[in-house]
């Protein structure tokens, strides 16, 4: 009777076993397929890459702060002009 015992649990291991492998390669079946349905749908979008948007970002501050400068730079010759004119 052991021996039958053991029979049975040696089946029921490898049947456990095999359902492991089965349900892994369907898990990774549906990721593999997931991520190629996410990257065509975010194809056809019209999206910018996180490194263009840095690259503008970085731009746009950059073109602030002169904004900034040249608009200081307006009001002192403006002040500057108007003190000059009586």
């Amino acid at each position: 009777m052991p021996q039958t015992s053991n029979r049975f649990f040696d089946d029921l291991s490898r049947l456990m076993t095999d359902a492991a492998g089965l349900a892994d390669g369907a898990k990774r079946e549906a990721q593999t397929f997931a991520k190629s349905q996410l990257e065509r749908m975010m194809a056809g979008m019209d999206v910018v890459s996180r490194e263009e948007f840095e690259a503008v970002r970085e731009m746009a501050a950059k073109a602030r702060d002169e904004n900034e400068t040249l608009a200081a730079r307006i009001a002192a010759l403006e002040a500057k002009l108007a003190g000059s004119n009586p």
